[in-house]
């Protein structure tokens, strides 16, 4: 391609300027990447260390028939979940606002099992029914002998 005026040392310093501008692009996604984690939510950053910190967690709201049916699997199976209950903490929305950005459900219960999302209710219930989550709490050696 020619650019009318434009001889061999223009195009270089336009190839130059592009390159720059690839180098400047890719530095500012790394210094994003770097300031989002920096700026982290203290909820979600609750969440995701709570997460991380027991085999099985289950943030519930106390009063939830569909968080209690979750706990109740969990009790068939005789193991004991870590519970987070939202509406007997104060920041509690705010914990929910943080699932509902990790794992796009703003709904409760939300069920991790070995820091996997099992998903809500029914979710859960369906892994208990089909045997998976007996599967999966097995490998993880998670279920009371």
């Amino acid at each position: 391609m020619k650019v009318a005026g434009m001889g061999v040392p223009s195009r270089r310093v336009l190839l130059g300027v592009g390159l720059v501008g690839v180098f400047c692009l890719g530095l500012w996604t790394q210094i994003h990447a770097v300031t989002a984690a920096a700026t982290e939510s203290p909820s979600l950053a609750f969440v995701k260390k709570t997460i991380a910190a027991h085999p099985i967690v289950i943030f519930s709201k106390s009063y939830c028939p569909y968080c209690k049916r979750a706990k109740s699997v969990f009790k068939q199976m005789d193991t004991t979940p870590y519970v987070v209950e939202l509406d007997l903490r104060e920041d509690g929305g705010r914990i929910q606002a943080a699932l509902s950005e990790l794992v796009g459900r703003r709904t409760v219960p939300q069920v991790f099992v070995d820091g996997n999302h099992i998903g809500g209710s029914d979710d859960t219930l369906e892994a208990f029914n089909n045997g998976k989550l007996k599967k999966l709490l097995n490998t993880k050696r998670l279920l009371e002998a």
